[in-house]
């Protein structure tokens, strides 16, 4: 299995920048995608970005040039992802949910984490 811890949420104003920490242990070898999806009140979760084993990326419209995903190489036992939030609107305001894909295991979760944009 693949536990997920998440980190660096909380309030920003319109325009600031967050960045988001995913640590991911247990059997990393086997993730071959991690992303972050987005959930805001009364709205479905939906993806907002996404980085494969093999370095490809993939981002929601919505964030595209004000959002980066990236990775640190697994080091030990933790693999961890990041999602640079730049330019930071109020309609970014969610909880921000981790995701691993695994191909041994089914995907993972983190516990979730509160962003709020707001002045």
């Amino acid at each position: 299995q693949v536990q997920l811890v998440e980190s660096g949420g909380g309030l920003v104003q319109p325009g600031g920048s967050l960045r988001l920490s995913c640590a991911a242990s247990g059997s990393i070898f086997s993730i071959f995608a991690m992303g972050w999806y987005r959930q805001a009140p009364g709205k479905q979760r939906e993806l907002v970005a996404i980085l494969t084993s093999g370095g490809n990326t993939n981002y929601a419209d919505s964030v595209k040039g004000r959002f980066t995903i990236s990775r640190d190489n697994a080091k030990n036992t933790v693999y961890t992802v990041y999602l640079q939030m730049n330019s930071l609107k109020p309609e970014d305001t969610a909880v921000y949910y981790c995701n691993a894909r695994s191909s041994m295991y089914p995907s993972s979760w983190g516990q979730g984490i509160q962003v709020t944009v707001s002045s």
